[in-house]
C-alpha cells in the first residue's frame, strides 16, 4: 500500500508527532482529516503553526477519541486510520490513572471498532516503549515482555492488545508501531529533552530533573514520521508490532551534559524530588532492536549513534532558542 492519494484520518493531529506526521502526509500527497481534540478556543494545537499550504489542505475535525459516535463520524470515507491521539504524560498517570483507560483503552477501542464496520483498509496503531519496562535483556526485539510499570504503560499495554484482538478475532488490518522515545521540535516539556533545553535557554544554570541514571533510545521526530509512514505501507507489518527505534543507548545525565555542551552552558543537575517516579515504576533501561522494521518495512534510522543525536539535539535547541517558541514554555515550572 501506498498512502499517495489516500484518504487517510489522523487521530492526535494536533499534538507533537501528529502535527509533523500531518504535514509529512500533505506532502506526501495524502488526503488528511486531521482529528483534533475539541476545545472551545477553536485550537487546532501544533497544526496552528503548519504552513499556510499545510493547513489549507487539511480537513480538520474536532472531536473527543472516547465519543465512539464521533470517531466514527470522522472515519467515513477515510481508507487509512493513524491513531496517535492519547495521554502519554507518565507523572499525570499516577494522578489520575482513570482518564487513561478512558483515553488509552476505550479510545483506541472506539477507533478499532469503526474501522471494522466501516471496512478501512489499514489501521496503524501507535504503541510506546514504555511497555516493554525495564529492559530484561537488550537490545529489546518486539518478544520481550510486557511490562505495565506505570498506569501509563498499562493502558498503552491494554490498547495494544485491544489492536492485536481485533486482527485475530475479525481479520481487521491493523499494523502497530511501538516507538522509541521521539525528541524534537514541538515537544511539550513533559518529556526530559525538552525540560532540559528550555531550563538552560532560560537562564538556569542549576538544572532541576527527576533521575538521571536510567537510559533511553532517542528518537529524532523526522525519523519517527518516516517510521509511521513505512510501518503503514508495509503489508507484511499487518497483525504485527513494530519498534521504532535507534539502536543506540545513553542515559539522562549524558544526554544532559551533551545539551550543555551544544547550548555552551556550564550548569549542574539538581535531584528534584517531585521528578521522580515511584521506585518500581521507574524503567531503567530501553534500547531497541529496530531489526524487524528495518527487515520488513525498509527503515533505518537518519539520526543515529551519537552523531545522529548530536544533530538532532542541535536542530531541536535552535528551535526552542527561537523567543517565540521559548515563550510558550514554563520554564521555571514542573510539568506534570
Amino acid at each position: 500500500m501506498k498512502l499517495n492519494g489516500k484518504r487517510v484520518l489522523v487521530t492526535g493531529a494536533d499534538g507533537f508527532i501528529g502535527s509533523h506526521l500531518t504535514e509529512h502526509l500533505v506532502r506526501l500527497g495524502a488526503s488528511v482529516r486531521a482529528f483534533v481534540y475539541y476545545n472551545s478556543f477553536n485550537s487546532w494545537g501544533w497544526l496552528d503553526d503548519a504552513d499556510d499550504a499545510v493547513r489549507d489542505s487539511l480537513d480538520v475535525f474536532s472531536g473527543d477519541v472516547r465519543d465512539p459516535h464521533g470517531v466514527r463520524t470522522a472515519m467515513k470515507d477515510c481508507d487509512v486510520v493513524m491513531h496517535l491521539a492519547a495521554l502519554i504524560a507518565i507523572p499525570y498517570s499516577y494522578h489520575s490513572p482513570d482518564t487513561y483507560v478512558d483515553t488509552n483503552i476505550k479510545g483506541t477501542l472506539n477507533v478499532l471498532q469503526a474501522a471494522r464496520d466501516l471496512g478501512v483498509e489499514r489501521v496503524l496503531h501507535t504503541s510506546t516503549s514504555e511497555v516493554y519496562g525495564t529492559a530484561r535483556f537488550v537490545p529489546i526485539t518486539e518478544e520481550h515482555p510486557l511490562q505495565g510499570q506505570s498506569p501509563y504503560s498499562a493502558s498503552k499495554i491494554g490498547a495494544d492488545q485491544m489492536a492485536a484482538s481485533f486482527f485475530a478475532s475479525f481479520a481487521t488490518p491493523v499494523a502497530t508501531i511501538r516507538p522509541f522515545n521521539t525528541y524534537g521540535p514541538r515537544q511539550s516539556a513533559r518529556a526530559v529533552i525538552p525540560t532540559i533545553v528550555t531550563q538552560i535557554a532560560a537562564g538556569a544554570r542549576q538544572i532541576r530533573l527527576g533521575a538521571v541514571h536510567p537510559t533511553r533510545d532517542f528518537n529524532y521526530v523526522s525519523d519517527t514520521v518516516r517510521g509511521f509512514v513505512a510501518v503503514a505501507e508495509c503489508d507484511a507489518a499487518v497483525g504485527r508490532v513494530l519498534n521504532v527505534g535507534s539502536n543506540f543507548e545513553v542515559s539522562i545525565g549524558d544526554t544532559a551534559r551533551l545539551i550543555a555542551e551544544l547550548m555552551d552552558a556550564d550548569v549542574s543537575v539538581v535531584s528534584d524530588e517531585q521528578r521522580l517516579r515511584p521506585t518500581g515504576s521507574e524503567v531503567e533501561r530501553l534500547w531497541a532492536d529496530n531489526t524487524l522494521a528495518r527487515e520488513l518495512a525498509g527503515w533505518t534510522p537518519e539520526y543515529a549513534g551519537v552523531e545522529g543525536l548530536r544533530r538532532g539535539l542541535s536542530q531541536t535547541i535552535a528551535w526552542f532558542r527561537d523567543p517565540a517558541n521559548l515563550r510558550r514554555y514554563k520554564a521555571g515550572r514542573y510539568n506534570l
